[in-house]
């Protein structure tokens, strides 16, 4: 699988690989992309397979798969440990990849995600999902998820975000979501793990995610030793598009008192 993907900033810079969630592709990271090479950093964004112009033929894709692309893509790039990023079901993307890749990361974020397991109403509500949108497409479920992935804050405030976030959602391949869906219901539970990351890990919420709500970062945060928790007030479920200044400030923040310099 060769995943499309941006590659910005200098090529000997510390190389950070951000993971899109879904149903979105690798734009949702423009504002840090540019942000962080501003700074030195080299940063990859990728489509995940079956998203944006990254191609699959499954019908059912694993977490698991999508990690793998991930290294095989740091692999071809040359790039040997890198901060590695993810936003809901691309945080679990994360957390499937430090357990599968373990020395690869260098540092973590987490952000609006969840490392439980599904309820069993909402495990099967993945798969009616996923057979639905193979079947109509993705238009109707875009304008149901939007109110929830947003906050009413940036629906009154900021018709840019809701015009890219509804964008994504209708332009993501119906396949490829479904694939991901089907395979997202049966991902292990990553709660066990958490305690045996040892690299600095971000963790980060918006302060009105209906999805993933602060409780769910909350116990991330206490499972996982080395990690800073950050809430972003009046965000929804993406803070990094919904309130990108605080979301870039808390990032740099974090890779600075890291030690993770360009």
């Amino acid at each position: 699988m060769r995943l499309a993907h941006d590659d910005l900033g200098p090529k000997n810079g510390r190389p950070v690989l951000l993971v899109h969630g879904h149903p979105f592709d690798r734009s949702m990271w423009r504002s840090q992309a540019e942000r962080l090479a501003s700074r030195g950093y080299r940063v990859v964004t990728p489509d995940l397979r079956g998203y944006g112009e990254s191609p699959t033929e499954d019908t059912k894709t694993g977490l698991d798969v999508f990690a793998r692309d991930l290294v095989d893509l740091a692999d071809h790039l040359e790039l040997d440990r890198f901060v590695l990023g993810g936003l809901s079901m691309g945080g679990q993307i994360v957390m499937q990849l430090v357990e599968d890749h373990p020395g690869r990361a260098s540092a973590l974020v987490l952000a609006d995600t969840f490392a439980g397991l599904d309820t069993p109403e909402a495990k099967q509500a993945r798969y009616d999902t996923a057979d639905r949108i193979t079947a109509e497409g993705m238009e109707r479920y875009a304008e149901e998820l939007l109110p929830k992935m947003i906050s009413k804050q940036t629906r009154a405030n900021r018709p840019d975000v809701e015009s890219h976030v509804r964008t994504m959602m209708r332009n993501a391949p119906q396949e490829g979501a479904a694939a991901a869906l089907r395979g997202r219901a049966e991902r292990p539970d990553y709660t066990p793990g958490l305690s045996d990351i040892a690299v600095p890990t971000l963790v980060v919420v918006g302060s009105e995610d209906e999805f993933t709500p602060v409780a769910d970062a909350e116990l991330i945060h206490r499972k996982t030793k080395a990690s800073t928790l950050v809430v972003v007030e009046g965000a929804g479920h993406l803070p990094n598009l919904e309130r990108e200044t605080e979301f870039d400030e808390a990032l740099s923040t974090f890779l600075n008192d890291s030690g993770v310099h360009p």
